[in-house]
């Protein structure tokens, strides 16, 4: 008998992935739901318009995480497709709002949708080049590839305003509203989460995690480590775009400063001020982030000054973000891991 063969009648427990959320994560989402949903009910205009730039910004920084914690490397490029996003649903939309002022819900619903679409395609042409790379590598590629969109954005005045941007866009008129755009919002980006973790949930997600711990090892495992991770670039890339998407008629323009490194760095702030390995970390640091800003800005000017504090105390006394204060068997269903796959019940006898 090989010496690698299970005898007869030997059963081995497979690996169970937990799929479905613990009590405390599903009490946590349900809670941050229902007071996402009240919350024009309780503050002014200002602070919706804040929820509002928290909720993209959040969904952008999820994105980031896809490579950041659960790949294991760092993208200083990755605003690229938030802005080829941006910019690809202003241009599709400007045509008709230009002529008639106004914009129907099937141009818009199509320009939003074509957006993630795009953002892919450009993420799959830099992630072929990029995933041949790891760390330092890595990291320094992407910068180069996420400079180069912005350039050509930046000098290509016929088709995207160069760096005047694309001004006056505005959503279908019952979107106009800041509550209106704020629960149009959140219904996508409620749904993109839901994607989103359930990818982080799924066999795919699992190897992503053992490329992150080991890729000698996966790929001793005969994981195609490069496919699989240009497959989650191009995923994070694709969700990075949808979130551009939904900032352009927020913002009601675009400009090249939303493909730069320090829209990059954004996102990089929000996953380490929250924790970058959580799947709600991301969306938290991103409401810290935001939130200092508005209300750092309202009374000073060294915002910059106050973010780099925030980082070092972060980095220096709670490496782990803002989620690592929590107990990690609060995130767990009792008696499993939610990330570890349970050992085999009964060790397997050599012959």
């Amino acid at each position: 008998m090989s010496r690698f063969a299970l005898p007869s009648g030997h059963n081995v427990a497979r690996p169970r992935l937990s799929y479905l959320a613990s009590p405390m994560q599903g009490t946590v989402i349900a809670a941050a739901l229902g007071a996402a949903i009240a919350l024009p009910f309780f503050v002014g205009e200002f602070w919706v318009h804040v929820a509002n730039e928290i909720l993209i910004l959040g969904l952008f920084a999820m994105s980031f995480n896809l490579i950041y914690g659960y790949m294991g490397q760092i993208s200083f490029g990755h605003a690229a497709f938030f802005g080829v996003g941006a910019y690809t649903t202003a241009i599709i939309i400007r045509a008709p709002l230009a002529e008639t002022g106004q914009i129907g819900w099937g141009i818009f619903l199509a320009a939003i949708l074509a957006a993630p679409i795009v953002s892919a395609l450009v993420a799959a042409i830099v992630g072929w080049f990029c995933v041949r790379l790891t760390g330092i590598y890595f990291a320094i590629l992407t910068l180069s590839f996420g400079e180069l969109l912005y350039y050509i954005v930046f000098q290509w005045y016929s088709f995207t305003g160069g760096d005047d941007g694309i001004q006056g866009l505005r959503p279908p008129a019952v979107l106009m509203a800041t509550e209106g755009y704020y629960y149009f919002s959140l219904i996508l980006v409620a749904v993109a989460a839901m994607v989103v973790w359930t990818i982080t949930r799924s066999p795919f997600g699992y190897v992503l995690r053992a490329m992150r711990d080991n890729q000698r090892r996966a790929a001793f495992l005969g994981i195609n480590v490069r496919v699989h991770q240009w497959a989650n670039f191009v995923i994070a890339g694709a969700f990075a775009g949808f979130a551009g998407a939904l900032w352009g008629p927020f913002g009601r323009s675009v400009a090249p400063g939303l493909l730069g490194w320090q829209k990059s760095g954004e996102a990089v702030f929000a996953a380490l001020i929250g924790g970058a390995n959580y799947l709600l970390g991301p969306m938290l640091g991103a409401g810290v982030f935001t939130f200092l800003h508005a209300f750092v800005t309202k009374y000073t000017e060294y915002w910059p000054l106050t973010i780099g504090v925030v980082i070092l105390l972060l980095v220096l006394f709670l490496p782990g973000g803002i989620l690592s204060l929590v107990p990690k068997a609060w995130w767990t269903r009792r008696g499993a891991s939610a990330d570890v796959p349970e050992r085999t019940k009964e060790p397997v006898p050599k012959s």
